[in-house]
């Protein structure tokens, strides 16, 4: 009979987590859409509803007044206590976030950086924003854990950073360090695959299950793929990594960098250093590229080639239904969305393209934070059924 109890009890574990996750991915949504969405019985589903509210995991709002057919419905919506900090180290900033279970920014920082920072300073930073937050934006907030989204391979079994070439670490253990500096759960991923996550649950490619992403970030160029719906990570967690493929480049008077990969030509600093720019955010230099200049919209343009071909490229290999671009690759793309889609057409196979579509970060500067964020809410997921059969084994008192 124990048997039988503990299985019952996991499979209301996985319903639990299964009503939160359709409200956090989908957004506020009635008892009744939920009952259609699960198949689960209205009893069940109140039931459900019920206690993820106890847990502070939900809010329940009034039925919609517009609806005049059948029983009015409440309307489950996530509560806006859970919080998870998101940050992302960059060579020239590092930006912090609370990210609510709501997808909502509830405070949000950058600290410009005039040196590489190390992984030790960046949990100080990490800790000593935490800590004046809780006193001041986050004091009615539940801070669930923190998400770091890193410009380098992450090993996927232990979040350890293998290599983030750009910020010079090497085999960090910068989830430990975070987590010992905090005191809260600490999950790290590679920034563009947690892009690409962001993007497809709330951005440019939702309700698609075949996406490309290319983050163009001060760092250079990373990558993430979903496939068939679902993030793929490689067997280390590495994959995804476009900007280090060597670029086929037609002409060989646009070659900048000697026996370079595609960051080396396709590269922020290059645009920034046309653009006479020493530090700029993607708004600046999308102003700067928009401008009369013949030398910045020349550099624009021979970017924009070799772009095309490392896409056409891509597009062979894995058939897209779209490709997303983020950061400066988002900017270059916006000067002729169509005109992209076109050169990469014309360098792929045909049947390959037939579908293709070509999109700027649909979050813009959140993708990151927002997919850093997620890695946090995922691990809330998994543990729900633990957490809530511990409450209530010890209720508070």
């Amino acid at each position: 009979m124990a048997d039988e109890g503990g299985t019952l009890e996991s499979v209301r574990q996985r319903n639990l987590a299964r009503l939160l996750r359709l409200v956090h991915h989908g957004g506020p949504l009635s008892r009744a859409a939920l009952t259609e969405a699960t198949g689960l019985n209205r009893s069940t589903i109140a039931d459900l509803v019920g206690a993820l509210s106890d847990a502070g995991l939900v809010i329940e709002r009034a039925p919609d007044p517009s609806r005049k057919v059948g029983r009015p419905s409440p309307i489950v919506a996530v509560s806006p206590a859970p919080v998870a900090i998101a940050v992302n180290p960059e060579v020239d900033a590092l930006d912090i976030a609370a990210v609510g279970l709501d997808q909502s920014i509830r405070a949000r920082v950058r600290h410009p950086l005039d040196d590489l920072i190390s992984p030790d300073r960046t949990a100080e930073l990490v800790a000593a924003q935490l800590t004046a937050w809780r006193a001041d934006v986050l004091a009615d907030a539940r801070v669930i854990g923190v998400g770091l989204a890193v410009p380098g391979l992450v090993r996927a079994a232990d979040g350890v950073v293998r290599d983030a070439p750009h910020l010079h670490w090497r085999d960090e253990p910068i989830g430990a360090l975070v987590q010992a500096a905090t005191g809260m759960p600490t999950a790290v991923g590679n920034d563009a695959s947690l892009g690409a996550i962001a993007e497809h649950l709330y951005g440019a490619a939702v309700g698609i299950d075949d996406v490309v992403y290319l983050n163009g970030g001060a760092s250079g160029i990373g990558g993430g793929l979903i496939i068939g719906g679902v993030p793929v990570m490689g067997a280390g967690g590495y994959a995804g990594e476009f900007g280090q493929n060597r670029p086929g480049i037609a002409d060989a008077v646009d070659r900048r960098a000697r026996d370079g990969v595609l960051e080396d030509d396709v590269s922020r600093s290059r645009l920034l250093a046309v653009a006479r720019l020493t530090r700029a955010d993607d708004a600046e230099l999308a102003d700067a590229l928009s401008g009369p200049s013949p030398d910045i919209a020349a550099e624009a343009a021979r970017q924009r080639r070799i772009l095309a071909t490392a896409l056409a490229n891509a597009v062979n290999v894995l058939n897209p239904a779209v490709i997303v671009l983020g950061g400066f690759l988002s900017t270059l793309a916006r000067l002729d969305v169509d005109g992209l889609e076109a050169a990469v057409r014309a360098q792929a196979m045909p049947a390959c393209a037939e579908d293709l579509r070509i999109a700027p970060a649909g979050l813009g500067d959140d993708r990151l934070v927002i997919g850093a964020a997620e890695i946090v809410f995922a691990g809330l997921f998994e543990a729900l059924g633990a957490h809530m059969a511990a409450e209530n084994a010890h209720p508070a008192a």
